[in-house]
Formats: structure tokens, C-alpha cells, sequence
């Protein structure tokens, strides 16, 4: 997938864990720990929203995107 999620780093950045952004937030642990891993498939602009009003980040903080290279034969 060519969208690299770093919510990683900003927690990092922020020192704050997996438990406290997920009460926070307001999404289950197990929620929160899939977008984290890169595993899922989609994100709500609402919950994106409450991610980075409490983590105090851009969207662009935690979503990345990269170019994948396309090989030809």
C-alpha cells in the first residue's frame, strides 16, 4: 500500500502510549493498534480529527503517502 501511517512517531513525539490515546480518542484499544500497525483499510475523517487534536498534529503527520514503483516488462 502506498499510504504509510506513522501514528507511531507522533505518539513517540508526544510520549504518550497506545492506552491513553485510545481513551482519549474514544476507539478500542484493538482499533487503535490496527491503524497503528498499517493494517487498516480505512480511517474516518472524525477519528482522524480526534487523533490529532489530541496527539496536537496535521493529518499530514500521521498519514504519509509513497510512491510505489510500477515495474514494466
Amino acid at each position: 500500500m502506498a499510504i504509510i501511517i506513522n501514528l507511531d512517531v507522533m505518539m513517540a513525539k508526544r510520549k504518550m502510549s497506545l492506552n491513553t490515546l485510545s481513551e482519549r480518542v474514544g476507539l478500542t484499544l484493538s482499533n487503535l493498534s490496527i491503524l497503528k500497525q498499517g493494517k487498516a483499510k480505512a480511517i474516518r475523517f472524525s477519528t482522524l480529527d480526534a487523533i490529532c487534536q489530541v496527539l496536537d498534529c496535521q493529518p499530514g503527520d500521521i498519514l504519509e503517502f509513497q510512491h510505489e514503483k510500477i515495474e514494466t516488462q
